[in-house]
C-alpha cells in the first residue's frame, strides 16, 4: 500500500550539494533538464539518505538497493515500490540536489552504464554465505572498494585538498587526531608525514591528544579523523587544536557532521557498506587513498626538503633490511 506520509527531513538533507557540477540534457520530451555530473550521483545519495528519515530514507534504501531498476521505473513506480508516495519521491530527489526525477534518473543511468563498460559486474549488495568461496568473496571486496574509491573520487574536493597541503607545508607542527580504527588511519599519515621532514604526531589518547592540542598555534594544523564525523574524542581535539587558532582539517564521510561543521577544511570520503564490512570499516581504504594524495601533494610543496628527509631516512633504515642473495 502507498504511504502518502508526508517526511520534513528534507530540510534537514542535503540539498545544496556542494560542489554541483550541472549540465542539461535532452530528455526525450523536448526539453531540457539540468543533470548532476553523473560521477557522484549514487556517492551523494549514499551520503545523503544517513540524514533522512522516515518516506525520504525508504526512497533512498530503494534506489540504493538497485539502482538500474530506479532507471527503468517510472515516478509511480518507485513510489509503489517503496511505499510512498510521488510527492515524497520529488522530494527526495530535491534533498539530494536535483531538480527532480528525470534528473535523478539520468544521473544514475550515465554512472550505472560505466560501471558496466568498466567490468563492475558483481553485485556488491548480495549477501555473503558461509559456503561461498574465497573467489567470490574476492570479487565482492574488490567490487566494493572500487565503487568506493571513485565515488571518493568524485566526492572530493581538490581545492580543498590544495589548501590542507599548503597549511601542512606551511605548518611548524601537524597534531593528528582519531580514535579506534580512524587512529590507525592517522598514524599511517604520521608516518608517511615524518619521514619527509613534516614534525607530525598521531593522537588516539583524548586525554593525550587534548593536551597536545591546547600546545597548538596559529602557524600548525590539527586533523580530525573520523568517518562518520561524530565521534566524540575527534570533535573534542579538533575543536581544542581550533580554539588556539591552529587550521582545523577534518577527513570525514559527511559534510554536516559536526566534526565537518567546525573544521576550516573538509576531505570527503565515501565507503560501499556492505552486508560484510560496516561503514566505518569499508571507509578505511579511501581514506588512507585521500590521505596518500594529500602526503604526496604536501612532498611536491617541499620538494628538495622532502627529497632530502626521505633520503636520509631511507639510509638510516637500510642496514637493517636483509642482505640480497647477489650482496652476499
Amino acid at each position: 500500500m502507498v504511504d502518502h506520509e508526508s517526511d520534513t527531513s528534507a530540510g534537514t538533507a542535503v540539498a545544496q550539494a556542494d560542489g554541483i557540477d550541472r549540465r542539461s540534457a535532452p530528455d526525450g520530451t523536448g526539453r531540457r533538464v539540468a543533470i548532476v555530473a553523473s560521477g557522484g550521483t549514487l556517492a551523494r545519495v549514499r551520503t545523503g539518505a544517513t540524514e533522512l528519515t522516515g518516506a525520504l530514507r525508504r526512497v533512498a534504501d530503494h534506489v540504493l538497493s538497485d539502482p538500474q531498476a530506479a532507471v527503468r521505473a517510472t515516478i509511480v513506480e518507485l513510489a509503489e515500490r517503496s511505499g510512498t508516495s510521488p510527492a515524497t519521491v520529488t522530494r527526495f530527489c530535491r534533498a539530494m540536489g536535483f531538480d527532480g526525477y528525470a534528473d535523478l534518473r539520468l544521473g544514475i543511468a550515465a554512472e550505472t552504464g560505466r560501471a558496466r563498460s568498466a567490468g563492475w559486474a558483481v553485485d556488491i549488495g548480495r549477501e555473503i554465505q558461509p559456503s561461498d568461496p574465497l573467489e567470490r568473496v574476492l570479487e565482492q571486496i574488490m567490487a566494493a572498494d572500487t565503487r568506493a574509491m571513485h565515488d571518493t573520487a568524485a566526492l572530493l574536493d581538490l581545492a580543498e585538498v590544495e589548501r590542507a597541503a599548503v597549511a601542512i607545508a606551511g605548518a611548524e607542527r601537524v597534531s593528528i587526531f582519531g580514535a579506534s580504527g580512524s587512529a590507525l588511519v592517522g598514524e599511517e599519515m604520521q608516518f608517511s608525514l615524518h619521514r619527509i621532514g613534516v614534525a607530525a604526531w598521531a593522537w588516539n589518547d583524548v586525554h593525550s591528544g587534548l593536551a597536545a592540542a591546547a600546545l597548538l598555534r596559529p602557524d600548525d594544523v590539527a586533523l580530525g579523523i573520523s568517518h562518520s564525523g561524530q565521534t566524540r574524542e575527534a570533535i573534542e581535539m579538533l575543536a581544542e587544536g581550533g580554539s588556539r587558532g591552529a587550521t582545523t582539517v577534518a577527513l570525514t564521510g559527511f559534510r554536516r557532521s559536526p566534526l565537518a561543521e567546525l573544521a576550516d577544511i573538509v576531505l570527503l570520503t565515501a565507503s560501499q557498506a556492505t552486508t560484510f564490512r560496516p561503514d566505518a570499516l569499508s571507509a578505511r581504504h579511501p581514506q588512507l587513498v585521500v590521505l596518500d594524495l594529500l602526503y604526496i601533494a604536501v612532498a611536491q610543496r617541499t620538494h628538495d626538503r622532502a627529497h632530502a628527509a626521505f633520503r636520509r631516512t631511507a639510509q638510516a633504515v637500510d642496514g637493517h633490511k636483509a642482505a640480497r642473495e647477489s650482496d652476499a
